[in-house]
C-alpha cells in the first residue's frame, strides 16, 4: 500500500476557531475606534498574528509603535485563549472524524499545518491529538502562506515528497502555499474563493472514501 502524507490546516478545516478569532481582534479594533467586520475577517484567514494586526491598523489608518503592537498582540492571544477555555469534541467540524478515522485504517500519515500558534492544546481540547504524526504550527515558522513553509517541514517531519502530499485547507493563501509546494491541495469550503485548488469540498460530509483512496494510489 502506499503511503502519503496527509497535511491538514486547522482553523476552519478541523474545528471553526475563527469565531473566537474573530471576537478577540473585534475587541482590540473597537479600542481603536477601528471598523471591523466578519468581511474585514476574511482578510485574516491564514495569516499570522502580527500580520493580522497589522491589517487592522492599516484598516483604520492607525500608526503604533511596537510596545504597543506588542501589548495588542498579547491581549488578542489572552482573549482568545480564554474562549477556548470550554473547547471541547463538539467544536469539530462536521465529517472531519469519519476521514481522519480512515486514514488511519489505510495507514497513512497525518499531519497539522498551522499558522495557530495555539494549535496543539486545541487538539487536545478536541481529542484529536493522537491522529497526529507531526505537529507544525506559528511556534515553527517564520515564513506565513502563501510561503509553503510549514507543509515543507510537515512533510519532511513525515519522510515524505511534496508530490506525495496532500494538503486541505480553507483560505486562499493556505491553497496557493500548497500549490507552491508542489502538493496536492484540497479546498475546504466556497468554490468562489478557493478556485485555485486542485479538489474542492463545501465541507467534508461531501468527500467520501473513494476520493481518499483515489489521492493514495
Amino acid at each position: 500500500m502506499n503511503t502519503k502524507a496527509f497535511i491538514f490546516d486547522l482553523d476552519g478545516v478541523i474545528v471553526d476557531t475563527a469565531k473566537y478569532h474573530y471576537l478577540a481582534w473585534l475587541k482590540i479594533a473597537n479600542q481603536l475606534g477601528i471598523e471591523f467586520t466578519h468581511e474585514h475577517n476574511e482578510l485574516l484567514k491564514g495569516v499570522s498574528r502580527d500580520r493580522s494586526l497589522d491589517i487592522i491598523l492599516e484598516l483604520g489608518k492607525v500608526k503604533a509603535s511596537q510596545e504597543d503592537k506588542n501589548k495588542w498582540l498579547v491581549q488578542k492571544n489572552e482573549d482568545y485563549l480564554s474562549y477556548l477555555v470550554d473547547m471541547d469534541e463538539s467544536e469539530i467540524l462536521p465529517g472531519v472524524m469519519p476521514i481522519l478515522k480512515y486514514l488511519k485504517e489505510r495507514n497513512q500519515l497525518i499531519a497539522l499545518g498551522s499558522a495557530s500558534k495555539n494549535a496543539r492544546p486545541i487538539l487536545e481540547k478536541t481529542g484529536t491529538l493522537h491522529f497526529f504524526d507531526a505537529i507544525v504550527d506559528g511556534n515553527d515558522v517564520s515564513n506565513a502562506k502563501p510561503d509553503p513553509e510549514v507543509f515543507l517541514i510537515a512533510a519532511k517531519l513525515l519522510g515524505k515528497k511534496p508530490e506525495d502530499s496532500i494538503v486541505f485547507e480553507d483560505s486562499v493563501a493556505g491553497i496557493q502555499a500548497a500549490n507552491i509546494g508542489g502538493m496536492t491541495s484540497v479546498g475546504i469550503g466556497d468554490a468562489q474563493t478557493l478556485h485555485e485548488a486542485k479538489h474542492l469540498f463545501k465541507d467534508f460530509t461531501l468527500m467520501d472514501k473513494s476520493f481518499i483512496d483515489a489521492l493514495i494510489k
